[in-house]
Parts: C-alpha cells; structure tokens; sequence
C-alpha cells in the first residue's frame, strides 16, 4: 500500500515516549499487563524491558528507536490491517515497522495467545 511522504515523515518525527502511554491505556483496559507488552516489545525490537525505558526516557523518535532495533526475523509473518493499511503491502520500511508494533499491541489487546502473537511455531 502506498503511504504519503507527509504520512511516513509523521510516523518518523512521532516518539516512542508519546505513543508508549496509549499501549499500556489500550492493553490494561483489556485485562493484559504491562510485562506482556514489554515482552511483545522485546520480541520484535530486541529491547529488554531497561532499554525500553531508555528510549522512552530519551524521546527517540521512531526513526531512531527502529534503526537500532535488531527485528525479529519472523517479524514479516505479521499480517492483517491496522490503522486502515494492509501491513504487508506497505512500500515504507519505517512505517512497516511501526505498523507491526501497533498490530502487535492490538492482538495483545485483543486476548489473543502470547504464541500466536510472538509467531511461534507449535
């Protein structure tokens, strides 16, 4: 899916620290906690639950928070629509990347299983 330059440079400038709050807000609301985000967080950027923190404490933006993350390999088996695009057809790698986040939080949020969200095989 094509996205906007204006749109890809937003989610660029965006920090980490502004969007962060909304996460734990959308995922407590429905029952899950905090250390499962933060493991959701880990699984597809690498950072532990300190480095987490840091990069909130820092207000990286989401350019600098993606460019130091080490992605999961299996991160491209994340499909499906969030925020009205189809994660797989999205041509920004930087938007891409932050779309799997949010649609991460989303099937937390959702009640989904850790395995299936972690996209682990049986």
């Amino acid at each position: 899916m094509i996205t906007t330059p204006e749109h890809n440079e937003r989610i660029a400038k965006m920090t980490f620290a502004s969007v962060y709050p909304h996460y734990v807000t959308k995922i407590e609301k429905k029952g899950r906690t905090t250390e499962e985000l933060h493991q959701v967080i880990e699984w597809l950027t690498g950072y532990d639950f300190t480095k987490q923190q840091e990069l909130i404490q820092e207000k990286v933006t989401f350019k600098t928070f993606f460019e130091k993350a080490k992605l999961h390999p299996n991160a491209p088996l994340i499909k499906g629509v969030i925020c009205g695009y189809r994660i797989e057809e999205i041509d920004n790698s930087l938007t891409r990347q932050t779309r799997y986040l949010d649609k991460l939080v989303d099937e937390l949020s959702k009640g989904k299983k850790m395995e299936k969200i972690l996209r682990e095989k049986p």
